[in-house]
């Protein structure tokens, strides 16, 4: 898997992931389990930085690599 995030896109995604995984956990969303996989799937592309579908519609926001 070669990134095809920059460090701007991961931040926001880790952020927004976490925002996700809190607020399944202290079950304020009526849909928890979407909130889960959603908040799960932003953390680990953040971390990783390879998004399925920027690779699908060939987007790379990553500058240096």
């Amino acid at each position: 898997m070669k990134t095809n995030e920059g460090k701007i896109d991961r931040a926001v995604r880790t952020v927004i992931g976490i925002l996700f995984l809190a607020l399944w956990a202290i079950d304020a969303v009526p849909y928890g389990i979407l909130f889960l996989l959603m908040g799960l799937i932003a953390v680990i592309t953040g971390i990783t930085g390879f998004c399925a579908i920027y690779k699908i519609l060939g987007i790379n926001t990553c500058k240096e690599c």
